[in-house]
């Protein structure tokens, strides 16, 4: 996987992460960096679109509330945050989460410490939504009468 995989991946798992579940992950490594707010966390909509069948026409399905944020580290690296709703400390967590993993030194740590296990908890999420689905599944067919 090269580097722009891999952070589309980190912040993939920073922007689904639940604010409580990241914070657990975070506050036990005890790191305070110093960073400068760019673009403070502020909170905006954007709009859903969908397709009808998957393939057909867009059509505008709905606004959603985003928070995003910008920081810079004081070694000069970027981070920025896009999460669902309006949780302005938690995107600016994860735009400084997100400068950190670009540093040599830190992302084998936070990978191990924060992404990883923020990643397992999303994909047993998916699994028992999936199991759920599943279980009330009905399966349609359509009984052809011989005439």
């Amino acid at each position: 996987m090269d580097h722009l995989q891999t952070r589309q991946r980190w912040m993939s798992v920073l922007a689904h992460s639940r604010p409580d579940e990241l914070l657990a992950h975070w506050q036990p490594l005890n790191l305070s960096p110093q960073f400068e707010r760019l673009r403070a966390a502020e909170t905006g909509l954007t709009q859903l679109q969908g397709r009808m069948g998957g393939t057909g026409k867009r059509f505008v399905m709905g606004d959603m509330t985003v928070t995003r944020a910008v920081i810079q580290l004081d070694g000069g690296v970027y981070g920025y945050s896009y999460v669902s709703g309006r949780n302005k400390a938690h995107a600016e967590l994860c735009a400084v989460i997100d400068a950190l993993l670009q540093m040599q030194g830190m992302d084998e740590l936070l990978h191990k410490r924060v992404i990883a296990p923020l990643a397992a908890l999303q994909q047993e999420r998916r699994q028992q939504r999936a199991r759920e689905v599943a279980s009330s599944r009905v399966d349609f067919f359509t009984l052809v009468r011989g005439e």
